[in-house]
């Protein structure tokens, strides 16, 4: 079932006197229907918000949508770019009923363009599901659609750089870099104390090849502590054991978990001086939101193809290792000390 929200709508036809005389005022002309879909993950939905609001400047008269996740609603309700916003359940193909509602969402939405931002076996069902009725332009990979994606190196390229070849084969060429903006944060209501660097020390549970081990983030927040700077350390319940360890191997730092949501992150990092942690979701808002950040990769992640882009060509520092339980704590402080300026 799709969930519809902030949904506006169409400005009803109005009366007006001229000269004495009741005349009916001209229709006006019918806005323009735009579905965007991206559904997930964390880190791919911050890479979209530059294609995002290249999409909102090609069109700025029309009524966009974006069909996401449940995640990812305060993200897109705070990015400014959409009209509504839909939630997609992702359906099983055996859940008819889900099915056949995302099917009369598509169908009734009388879309004029779709762009495919997920471009996954799912959203190219998606397009399926027009059938037999008209279909909209479709921007993406769906095979049939009307402007498909067909560079075959799309595989291979940042992701970033993929959406803008993307929208250029349909005419939009400017895509800025990912931007997000947290709203004003009371640092006094969390207990942290300027200056302070936000660091990230979780990750996808079923991919732990690409978490640094948490001891070497408890030896780094002691010597950032050493520098009087506040570790500031962010991540959910599930990640407890990394956080709490953390926290006992160094009781300066101050710890958020649980605490913080998507806009609070990118708050933190607007006021932080440095973000760093593994390659995770929260890494790439830190990332949009202006931090500068470094980013500790495994053989697990290509960083050419997914890593955290900011603002500047060197706001984002790559750390790469094989296997991340070789990556010294040293090695890492020498590119804290690099970027910050620090010294002994």
């Amino acid at each position: 079932m799709i969930d519809k929200q902030t949904e506006t709508s169409p400005a009803d036809a109005q009366n007006s006197e001229t000269d004495g005389q009741t005349v009916a005022a001209k229709p006006e002309p019918k806005r323009e229907r735009i579905l965007v879909i991206k559904l997930s993950a964390l880190g791919d939905v911050v890479l979209a918000m530059g294609p995002f609001a290249a999409i909102r400047a090609a069109h700025p008269d029309a009524h966009i949508t974006v069909l996401t996740t449940r995640p990812y609603v305060d993200l897109m309700k705070a990015s400014g770019f959409f009209d509504s916003i839909a939630i997609d359940r992702r359906p099983k193909l055996s859940n008819v009923r889900e099915v056949l509602a995302l099917r009369r969402f598509l169908r009734n939405g009388n879309f004029d363009r779709v762009y495919d931002l997920q471009t996954s076996d799912r959203s190219g069902f998606y397009y399926k599901l027009f059938w037999p009725g008209p279909k909209p332009e479709w921007s993406g990979i769906a095979r049939g659609c009307s402007h498909p994606h067909a560079n075959p190196e799309r595989s291979n390229m940042h992701t970033i750089d993929r959406h803008a070849d993307q929208l250029a084969d349909v005419g939009i060429k400017d895509v800025p870099a990912p931007y997000i903006s947290g709203s004003d944060i009371d640092l006094d209501r969390f207990g942290i104390r300027s200056p302070f660097v936000l660091i990230c020390p979780g990750g996808a549970p079923h991919r732990p090849a690409k978490r640094w081990p948490a001891e070497r983030f408890g030896l780094l927040a002691k010597k950032l502590a050493d520098y009087r700077l506040t570790p500031v350390l962010i991540g959910t319940d599930s990640e407890a054991d990394v956080l709490n360890r953390i926290d006992q191997m160094c009781p300066k730092a101050r710890n958020l978990m649980g605490r913080t949501g998507f806009l609070d992150i990118a708050s933190l990092a607007e006021r932080s001086v440095l973000a760093i942690g593994n390659d995770t979701g929260p890494m790439h808002i830190a990332a949009a939101a202006g931090a500068p950040s470094i980013v500790l990769f495994s053989r697990e992640s290509d960083p050419k193809r997914c890593a955290p882009r900011g603002h500047a060509p060197n706001a984002v520092s790559i750390v790469r290792e094989s296997d991340l339980r070789e990556l010294t704590v040293n090695r890492v402080m020498d590119v804290i000390r690099e970027r910050l300026d620090l010294t002994d």
